[in-house]
């Protein structure tokens, strides 16, 4: 065989994997622009345009407006926004902090063999497999100034002396639902750290024990670099699914009381389905889409510094 024929048969080879790699993408890619690309799109023209509920139904009448949408959203009556975005990064910071700590340490105590650590593993990811609707409303009930089991809790210790209006005030508003949040996430965190620990072979441990190597040099010298990407990735992946958080923060509060727990995505709601003012609430969405944008790039960036790094 010549080495023209060679040629020609490998470039018919790299022709069919490629058309093979095609039409095994093509479902996934046509499934991601029409249910994923095309609403985005139709969601930053709505943005641009003055719609309401008079006029939904009639793309005939709708006005284009430009950047005004984004400037109300900002300024006069509807400066809620800056409250919301600023109510959003607490809400994220304060769960990621917490989330990522006490996941962190039931993945090194998972990460040991113990009788029955097998059944406590799978009993701590309840609260990440319940619906977060039933979360919200269990820690509803919870937080309950009349009947609640936290309020009876503190009372029961001499913490307090009488009832905390938990959710019917600002200052303790936010604090409620940032515990219901930390207790979903825990579960994510932990399995994800503990995933990383498991690829660190014990023979690195125990020759670094033999130099003399305490808890802690072993913890921060040998652990944490090793598990970087699954760090990384933990926080990254929950920035963005504490950040967009809806569901639940409505069910216990709606954004309440006087916007003390109002985020950027029950905001959006609000909006657009309860004011029907559905311009602004597309506007507001855009806002916090282009944050995630910002957080997803700085995740696949972090991650591909890791592959070029190994």
């Amino acid at each position: 065989m010549s080495m023209n024929t060679r040629v020609l048969n490998q470039r018919h080879r790299v022709k069919d994997q490629t058309r093979l790699g095609i039409m095994f993408v093509l479902p996934a890619l046509i499934y991601m622009i029409v249910f994923i690309g095309v609403p985005i799109v139709q969601n930053i023209v709505l943005s641009f345009q003055n719609v309401d509920v008079y006029n939904f139904a009639k793309p005939e009448m709708r006005e284009f407006i430009g950047l005004e949408n984004y400037e109300k959203l900002f300024t006069g009556a509807n400066s809620i926004m800056l409250t919301s975005i600023k109510n959003t990064f607490i809400f994220t910071v304060g769960s990621i902090f917490f989330q990522f700590i006490i996941g962190f340490a039931l993945a090194l105590l998972f990460n040991k063999s113990f009788p029955g650590y097998k059944l406590f593993r799978v009993v701590s990811m309840i609260s990440w497999v319940l619906p977060v609707t039933v979360v919200g409303l269990l820690f509803k009930f919870m937080f309950a100034t009349s009947g609640g089991i936290v309020n009876q809790f503190l009372i029961q210790i001499g913490f307090v002396h009488s009832p905390i209006e938990w959710l019917l005030q600002a200052d303790t508003a936010m604090i409620a639902v940032i515990i219901a949040n930390i207790w979903i996430g825990i579960p994510f965190n932990m399995m994800l750290i503990l995933t990383g620990l498991q690829t660190i072979s014990a023979e690195i441990y125990e020759s670094v024990s033999l130099d003399g190597a305490n808890w802690f040099q072993r913890f921060f010298m040998i652990t944490v670099p090793m598990i970087k990407p699954a760090i990384m990735s933990v926080l990254t992946l929950g920035f963005v699914y504490t950040f967009k958080v809806f569901d639940l923060v409505w069910v216990m509060t709606k954004g309440g009381p006087v916007d003390a727990t109002q985020l950027v995505s029950t905001y959006a709601y609000r909006l657009s389905f309860e004011e029907f003012n559905f311009s602004m609430g597309a506007a507001a969405a855009n806002i916090l889409f282009v944050i995630l944008l910002v957080a997803g790039i700085f995740y696949i960036h972090t991650i591909s510094d890791d592959e070029v790094i190994e």
